[in-house]
């Protein structure tokens, strides 16, 4: 029982988002068809039988890469990507015929919450790949717990879970010269520190979003007032302490922060005391899209941390719900990783080339209401989204910290930080 009453269901992505968007009418709001958040429906059972195993992974692929390569070992390793072109240095082999897949309810879809929304068929009719296995879950300790050693062959981590894994060793590093989109994402998504280490790339971006702060009535001077009233809504994540973190990194100077998700422990200490500082039970932490969605439908709240889907939303609605758009603000990339003991590594490659095509991001930012990381996709269904992201706007999305995995090490920038266990702890006293 938390302290808000019953804790409600767990973080993951916006299915249905603006495809089904919720309609705030009248002070209420209404699910129009079946809209689904991570939070409020079960993950989905595993699709068809589990794979078979076709003995031991290839090494890798080997020609142009894309659809139809001529089968060919799988390379690893790599040109170096940051440059503006990485050229293809082999092409993808022959798929082993299935894939095992793990990811965010929503994330993936193939019909089975609505019908008509299924982009998984279509990899598999591109590609010969069946996807045997498609597990999703409602959380990033869910995932963790469910990604056991050759259980996948790709996974789609949140950046606080995206670290840990690489750090593990369970994921491998990408050859991103096999992936044709790869080049089309911004440079500044892909060199997110939650899908490198050093030249290696690890994860491939896929969706994005910022945590806006939205506001009704008067004005807010700046994030801080964020914390500076009981009637607000914060998102029930430990990754909420960098927001905190990010309003004194204007307010508080001698405090010294330069990152937002790596702090020393006096740094973690006074983001925890600014959002503990009016905490009462007028407050709204919450995990489901609808829940913050209801808090200022209602009246309940007056400022939030929220998503531009969520402006978007209001907007449309015709409700007078509005963003600050001129303050530093986080945000997250989820991304797409190949398993280091993957079964089928040329049907994980076929995957993460397919992934990053403009047609599958189309889809799945249409549907999760999350930004495309490939902004080709920005246009037809997705370009609403796309739209209330600023998407191809460098100006705005540079005010924007993307969240990394909270380290001792400061994410390898030297001195002593706290960890993502330390932050776990906090939050898990501050809201409970």
């Amino acid at each position: 029982m938390g302290r808000n009453g019953p804790r409600r269901t767990r973080r993951g992505a916006l299915a249905g988002g603006l495809a089904l968007a919720a309609c705030v009418v009248a002070g209420t709001v209404i699910s129009a068809g079946s809209m689904t958040s991570a939070g409020t429906v079960g993950a989905a059972p595993a699709r068809n039988a589990a794979p078979t195993s076709t003995g031991s992974p290839s090494p890798a692929p080997t020609a142009t890469p894309g659809r139809g390569a001529t089968p060919g070992p799988v390379t690893t390793g790599g040109p170096d990507d940051r440059s503006p072109s990485p050229k293809p240095s082999a092409s993808i082999g022959k798929g082993e015929g299935v894939l095992r897949v793990l990811t965010f309810q929503g994330h993936v879809e193939y019909g089975t919450t609505l019908t008509g929304v299924d982009w998984v068929s279509t990899f598999e009719n591109d590609t010969g790949c069946r996807v045997a296995r498609l597990d999703r879950v409602r959380s990033a300790e869910e995932m963790a717990a469910k990604f056991r050693p050759g259980s996948y062959d790709v996974v789609s981590p949140p950046p606080e879970l995206a670290g840990q894994l690489v750090s593990e060793g369970k994921v491998a590093p990408i050859d991103t010269g096999l992936l044709a989109s790869y080049k089309d994402v911004p440079e500044r998504l892909r060199e997110l520190p939650s899908t490198r280490r050093g030249k290696e790339v690890f994860g491939v971006p896929y969706l994005w979003s910022a945590d806006e702060v939205l506001y009704r009535g008067e004005r807010p001077k700046g994030p801080q007032d964020l914390y500076d009233d009981e009637r607000v809504a914060i998102r029930d994540t430990p990754m909420s302490l960098a927001g905190a973190a990010l309003a004194l990194r204007e307010t508080r100077p001698d405090l010294k922060i330069d990152d937002p998700f790596q702090l020393t422990p006096e740094q973690l200490d006074a983001a925890v005391e600014l959002v503990s500082r009016h905490d009462g039970p007028g407050r709204v932490y919450w995990r489901d899209s609808l829940d913050v969605i209801r808090a200022f439908a209602t009246d309940r709240v007056r400022l939030g941390g929220a998503l531009p889907y969520h402006a978007d939303l209001f907007a449309r609605a015709g409700r007078p719900v509005k963003e600050l758009d001129d303050a530093p603000m986080t945000g997250r990339a989820d991304s797409w990783m190949l398993s280091s003991d993957a079964a089928s590594p040329n049907c994980a490659y076929r995957w993460l080339d397919w992934i990053t095509s403009p047609k599958a991001q189309r889809a799945a930012a249409a549907w999760t209401g999350l930004a495309p990381a490939n902004p080709k996709a920005c246009d037809g269904e997705a370009r609403r989204v796309c739209d209330a992201h600023h998407a191809g706007d460098a100006a705005w999305l540079k005010r924007v910290f993307f969240a990394v995995r909270p380290s001792k090490d400061c994410g390898g920038a030297g001195g002593e930080c706290t960890d993502y266990t330390d932050w776990t702890k906090r939050w898990k006293d501050l809201v409970e």
